[in-house]
């Protein structure tokens, strides 16, 4: 299963940057809708575009590893 480190990466950039990073802010710099955004972060084998992925590594400054994992699934 797919786990993506969503949550992960708006507290980094929250840390970095000194401030909080709320979902509505990632929703309009990426154009991904706030629904999607709490689908990826809350529901278990979400699958999203590659758009998207591509969108949230622009806004995050990261690669593909750093925003999805693989995780084995018991």
């Amino acid at each position: 299963m797919i786990r993506f480190k969503l949550r992960e990466l708006m507290q980094e950039k929250a840390f970095r940057e000194g401030r909080r990073i709320p979902y509505d802010e990632v929703s309009q710099a990426t154009e991904i809708s706030r629904t999607t955004l709490s689908k990826m972060v809350n529901q278990r084998g979400y699958n999203t575009t590659t758009d998207n992925l591509s969108r949230l590594c622009k806004f995050f400054g990261c690669s593909l590893g750093e925003l999805a994992e693989y995780v084995e699934m018991e």
